[in-house]
């Protein structure tokens, strides 16, 4: 038995180091083909409307007796098929730097491609909001829309802050559930200064710039009353920016009294005009459901190389960890 756990155990370890090896070698691959070939996915389009019907049909099968479930698949049949309209469901769970657009640009192109006038998107936005080129371009992929006139209702079922606020007023409609967290208009910068523990410690720092406000505050060097105050006005010039794209697609708001940096609950953001129904997403596409054609549109970018090795790699590491594991808790 024990030269049994000895051999497992430098199988183990073994087993341990090819694979270390290979990991290396398969993320250095992955890499040089990440680099060679930009990333694509897939656009899948999966239709909600039939799914219902099949759910629906296997919960009255589960529900009616044998002949009545007959009768009712009859009836289904027999219904007359009307020409509907479409509703595409859209979603996007935004990240600080608000990389999910790459994905919402392709959705969005497809969409337009194929959309009628009468057809409508939903989008389910979830964001804390992030850098501001980011939300600003990700709002202008919305803005598409509606150049377009297509109808964008935007469901914001826990989140849409800040940037994900600034998303949210390109919706014709805005709709929220109960607590979800709407609004936050308003601009944030903060950052750590290392200068006095660099001087405790004798370091120099060094910075070089060509424009009087190139840098204004800095990580490393000595921050100065000038510089701040002029970082403190280029960030109110952000705010005010922020304020006139709100104003420009929701000119029912108060703007002086929401554009406080605050946020609220989707009761209070009904009151304050920020939204415009308290409904869930859920709600909204069961609605839908009955009167539309509905569609989920969803760009799946395809893994790299690098990445698909790397979680092959590891859950191989971690199930030889779980047999040896075994093997010694058995001993």
């Amino acid at each position: 038995m024990a030269f049994l756990y000895e051999y497992g155990l430098f199988l183990a370890k073994t087993i341990t180091f090819v694979v270390a090896i290979a990991v290396v070698i398969g993320l250095i691959a992955g890499a040089a083909l990440s680099r060679s070939k930009p990333k694509k996915g897939q656009l899948q389009f999966t239709d909600l409307s039939a799914d219902y019907q099949d759910q629906t049909a296997e919960l009255q099968q589960q529900l009616l007796e044998k002949k009545p479930f007959k009768q009712w698949l009859k009836a289904q049949k027999t219904k007359p098929q009307a020409d509907k309209t479409r509703l595409f469901v859209l979603d996007f769970h935004g990240s600080m730097d608000a990389r999910e657009t790459d994905s919402l640009r392709e959705e969005i192109s497809a969409i337009l491609s194929i959309a009628k006038a009468d057809d409508e998107v939903l989008l389910r936005l979830e964001s804390g909001g992030g850098v501001v080129h980011g939300y600003g371009l990700a709002a202008s992929q919305l803005d598409r829309l509606n150049k377009r006139q297509i109808n964008l209702t935007v469901a914001v079922d826990k989140v849409a802050a800040s940037g994900g606020y600034m998303m949210a007023c390109i919706g014709n409609k805005i709709i929220a559930a109960p607590f979800a967290i709407v609004g936050s208009i308003g601009v944030i910068a903060q950052l750590p200064n290392f200068n006095r523990l660099l001087k405790k410690h004798n370091v120099d720092f060094e910075q070089f710039t060509a424009g009087e406000f190139k840098r204004t505050v800095t990580l490393f060097g000595e921050n100065t009353d000038k510089g701040r105050d002029k970082f403190q006005q280029e960030l109110e010039q952000t705010h005010q920016l922020f304020k006139r794209f709100v104003t420009e697609h929701r000119p029912q708001l108060d703007i002086q009294q929401v554009a406080t940096g605050e946020h609220w609950f989707g009761y209070q953001a009904l009151e304050l005009q920020l939204v415009d129904a308290i409904q869930t997403s859920d709600d909204y596409i069961m609605a839908a459901l009955t009167e539309r054609q509905v569609y989920q549109v969803k760009y799946q970018l395809r893994k790299g190389m690098a990445e698909k090795v790397g979680m092959g790699s590891a859950n191989i590491v971690s199930q030889w960890w779980q047999k040896l594991f075994q093997l010694n808790w058995q001993r």
